[in-house]
């Protein structure tokens, strides 16, 4: 009796998808989540850290939380933006987004 059923749990194991075939889906989900949303963001946040590294004194740059100002004073962490004459704010230097350019300047 109890041979028979071990018999029958032996070959219904055989005929089983291997373990290749069981993570060959989420592999190829994984490659196309980085071609799609990994690697596209790694770009965008090195092209970030370039620009802010080519940051000078009296460039005009627009900030995340949209100040438009011109750079007075700059160091690793932060910039000192003067938004009008005499007012000076000071940002870190992350939160830069862009370049000001004529388009959107008030």
């Amino acid at each position: 009796m109890f041979s028979s059923i071990a018999y029958a749990q032996t070959a219904g194991a055989a005929g089983g998808p291997g373990m290749l075939e069981t993570a060959m889906p989420f592999v190829f989900m994984f490659v196309i989540f980085y071609f799609l949303m990994i690697r596209p963001q790694t770009k965008k946040l090195q092209k970030h850290q370039q620009f802010l590294g080519g940051l000078k004194k009296g460039d005009e740059v627009l900030t995340t939380s949209g100040i438009f100002g011109k750079i007075e004073g700059i160091s690793e962490k932060f910039v000192t933006l003067e938004v009008t004459d005499g007012v000076r704010l000071r940002f870190a230097k992350n939160f830069i987004a862009g370049k000001a350019n004529e388009e959107v300047k008030p």
